[in-house]
């Protein structure tokens, strides 16, 4: 199976899609040059040696397959490491299970890399907008509220 057929079965086949209520992180990243969003919902639990680990997240995507794909590949990779473990996988090692990204769509994985570096580490973050808390509203509830504040990160791809 090439890579385009691995993105195509991961993204129609993709694993924790939707909101999480009760998140205790909330990323959330859009990019300005392809319009695609993310939000990554994340929630912790302490293991018995008293190290807070994710246990599970979740995401919803407004983007591509390739986003999607990664997004949801991410969510299951991400399960049981701490905080900062997550936040040392690179957008090359949340898409690698499925081979070789074309160039044009580096960016998708990027954008997931980003939404989990939002919600896990907001102080780091080189935007001033990203969403660090959990939020009652949706991203398509955001998007739609015409009063209402949409903090995304922009992300800029790479030269």
């Amino acid at each position: 199976m090439d890579t385009l057929q691995t993105i195509e079965q991961a993204a129609s086949s993709s694993k924790n899609r939707g909101e999480m209520a009760h998140a205790d992180a909330v990323g959330t990243v859009g990019s300005d040059n392809c319009g695609d969003m993310l939000r990554l919902w994340i929630k912790f639990k302490e293991e018995d040696d008293g190290r807070r680990v994710i246990d599970k997240a979740s995401f919803q995507s407004f983007g591509c397959q390739t986003a999607i794909a990664v997004a949801s590949l991410a969510t299951e990779m991400i399960r049981g490491k701490t905080a900062s473990e997550a936040l040392a996988l690179s957008s090359e090692d949340l898409a690698a299970p499925l081979g070789a990204l074309p160039p044009m769509k580096i960016h998708c994985a990027q954008l997931v890399e980003e939404a989990l570096e939002a919600a896990l580490s907001p102080r780091k973050s080189s935007h001033p907008s990203a969403i660090s808390k959990p939020s009652a509203l949706t991203l398509i509830d955001q998007l739609q509220a015409p009063t209402g504040k949409i903090n995304i990160r922009l992300t800029t791809p790479p030269l």
